[in-house]
């Protein structure tokens, strides 16, 4: 955002074309020492009024004023723990998942670890992987990990920057809820390490919560397929989705589809 862009008039020399601080803190009706103070951390009890001017004064969407609120929210004042233990599904959920045979589906932790899958869902996204690895903590296939390291995966999406740029959106929103989580921190500092692509995306700070659309993706048994996903969270606390893929009826990605289907029998 630009001075002009939200009627402030810019005056001297700018080190860059967005707001400074004490202009946004104007366009949000509070003084720049408090803003300051509530963008280094150092204020922890701003109140909810506060936060939504903040998000008004920068014109956020609804998946980016969610995000700052995480972020601004009060800090917790439990002691963090030493390190998280490995995410599981629930019985109920792998049942579920099992019994979707006609429907490629994957249960993913918050961290894009794949908890479980059917075997549609293993052959169409990763056919190449163990399909008993997500049963192993320590050998689970990582989406994102897969997405930015793994070459197969990566040919596997036909638009493979809209579809980085949108795990790279939603990672960060996930980030933002659970900001305690170090086995998410060591993800994102791994592969800012390991990929430059992904270091360049997550310089952006993009936030996106990525619940439906669609996946352009060209498999090695059976071509293209465009498909419908769906991601649905799990009735918990845990940040825990249900990620389906659908065709459209009568259309060459549902033969396609199909194709890949029988090839399990």
């Amino acid at each position: 955002m630009t001075p002009e862009a939200v009627g402030l008039v810019s005056y001297g020399a700018r080190r860059v074309p967005g707001l400074r601080r004490e202009e946004l803190a104007q366009l949000a009706g509070v003084s720049a020492t408090y803003y300051t103070r509530l963008e280094q951390g150092l204020s922890t009890n701003a109140g909810r009024s506060v936060i939504e001017a903040i998000a008004r004064a920068l014109q956020l969407d609804d998946d980016e004023r969610a995000h700052l609120f995480d972020l601004a929210g009060p800090a917790g004042s439990a002691p963090r723990p030493r390190r998280p233990r490995p995410e599981t599904a629930s019985a109920s959920t792998l049942h579920l998942v099992a019994a979707m045979r006609d429907v490629p589906a994957v249960v993913l932790g918050r961290r894009t670890e794949v908890l479980a899958w059917n075997a549609l869902g293993h052959r169409l996204l990763a056919g190449h992987y163990d399909v008993a690895a997500p049963e192993r903590s320590r050998e689970r296939p990582n989406l994102t990990r897969m997405l930015f390291l793994d070459a197969h995966t990566r040919e596997l999406y036909r638009d493979w920057t809209t579809e980085a740029t949108r795990a790279i959106a939603s990672l960060r929103l996930v980030v933002g809820r659970f900001p305690d989580d170090r086995l998410l921190e060591e993800l994102v500092g791994e592969l800012s390490v390991r990929s430059d692509a992904f270091a360049a995306l997550w310089g952006r700070q993009a936030v996106a919560n990525c619940i439906s659309g669609t996946k352009l993706l060209h498999h090695p048994e059976v071509g293209d397929l465009d498909l419908e996903f769906q991601a649905l969270q799990l009735p918990d606390d845990s940040g825990q989705r249900l990620l389906t893929y659908v065709a459209a009826p009568a259309s060459p990605s549902e033969a396609a589809l199909t194709l890949l289907r029988s090839a399990l029998a």
